[in-house]
Order: C-alpha cells, then structure tokens, then sequence
C-alpha cells in the first residue's frame, strides 16, 4: 500500500522540471528585451543630444556670420538624424536649439529622445562681487 501511494505522487509531478525551466527561460528572455529596449533608448538620447549640440554651434556661428541661424541649425541637425523641436535665437548672440530623433528598440518604436543645446560667445568671468562684467 505505501508503494502504490509513492508512485502516484511521483506521477503527480511529472513534468514539473519542463515548466521551470520554460518559466526560467521566459524570464530570462523578457529581461534580454527590456535591456535592448533601454539600449536603444539611450542610444537615441545620445544621437539626439550630438545632434543638438551640432546644431547649436552651427546656429550660433551662422548668427556671428550673419546668416540665418536657426535654418543653418536646422540643416545640421537633420544632416544628423534628427528633427529641431525648436530654435530661439537668446540674447547675446547665443543660439539654443532643441532636437528629437525617434527611439526604435527591439519591439517597434519606444517614442521620441529629446535634447536640447546652447551656444554663443563665452560671457566675462563675474568679478569679485559676483555680477558680471
């Protein structure tokens, strides 16, 4: 009688083992995505922000020229795989320029990475009494 009680228990988990490692597998798999996924969303946000620094410095040095600053940013920042969000051209002769470039992953798109950049003249160093000069 007690071995006929043993060996139904033993049938009982039959299999068990299979559905543990797929779950395990499974688990595994979901984390290799979402490590993917936040890859090419930081790959993005890299692209976007070079794309914004580019775009202000050949802003701003358009601006020093005297041409059209937020054009000559916008053909930068597209030459680099992004899109100007905005471009306001500051006071000072600086040039700020916000750009987004679409983020894909490994599941379609994630949405958009956005940066945004400054460039101009350097302002004078603040004298000893903190204002500037």
């Amino acid at each position: 009688m007690g071995g006929a009680v043993r060996s139904e228990c033993r049938d009982s988990e039959r299999g068990a083992g299979t559905v543990l490692v797929l779950g395990i597998v499974a688990a595994i798999l979901l984390l290799a995505v979402g490590i993917a996924a936040l890859g090419a969303a930081q790959n993005a946000r890299g692209a976007a922000q070079a794309a914004a620094d580019l775009g202000a410095l050949a802003g701003a040095t358009a601006l020093r020229d005297g041409f059209d600053p937020c054009g000559t940013a916008g053909a930068a920042v597209s030459r680099n795989g992004a899109e100007v969000a905005s471009c306001a051209v500051l006071g000072g002769g600086v040039v700020r320029v916000v750009a987004t470039r679409a983020a894909g992953g490994p599941g379609g798109a994630l949405g958009e990475a956005r940066a945004s950049a400054r460039a101009g003249p350097r302002a004078t160093a603040p004298g000893p009494s903190g204002e500037m000069g």
